[in-house]
């Protein structure tokens, strides 16, 4: 296959995707998930924790429903990168876990679908702290 015949067939089965319309449905679902965050903060007496264990719930149930995979595909990253979007990768892994080995997949399967993001968020934090200067709080 030559080069050219390569990039037709890159073509035919990757479709230029409207890019603009893309990052503005990402800005303003990612946008509209973040306003809900704040407006708890600001008027209700949960915890910041709590709501961000809200969200990583609500991401498992409305991924368990099925009304989170469809979001995901309208909004890209403005749905999968918020916490929702973590709650959603976990129930996606123990879905696929179980279908592969069975019950212990209910266990294995969430950890194992986020290790790569979790991984990477160590790594990136042990070397944040190794070039940035700790500063007391107080």
């Amino acid at each position: 296959m030559s080069p050219k015949q390569y990039q037709e067939y890159l073509k035919s089965i990757n479709p230029k995707s409207p890019l603009w319309k893309n990052v503005a449905l990402a800005f303003l679902v990612g946008g509209a998930i973040c306003v809900v965050g704040q407006l708890l903060i600001d008027y209700t007496k949960l915890s910041p924790a709590r709501i961000l264990t809200g969200y990583v719930v609500a991401g498992v149930i409305l991924s368990a429903v099925g009304l989170y995979d469809p979001l995901v595909k309208l909004a890209g990253a403005g749905a999968s990168v918020p916490l929702l979007g973590f709650g959603h990768l976990l129930a996606q892994g123990v879905v696929q876990a179980v279908d592969r080995c069975g019950l212990p997949g209910a266990f294995t399967g969430g950890l194992t679908a986020a290790a790569g993001g979790i991984a990477a968020s160590l790594i990136f934090a042990v070397a944040a702290a190794l070039v940035g200067k700790s500063r007391d709080q107080n």
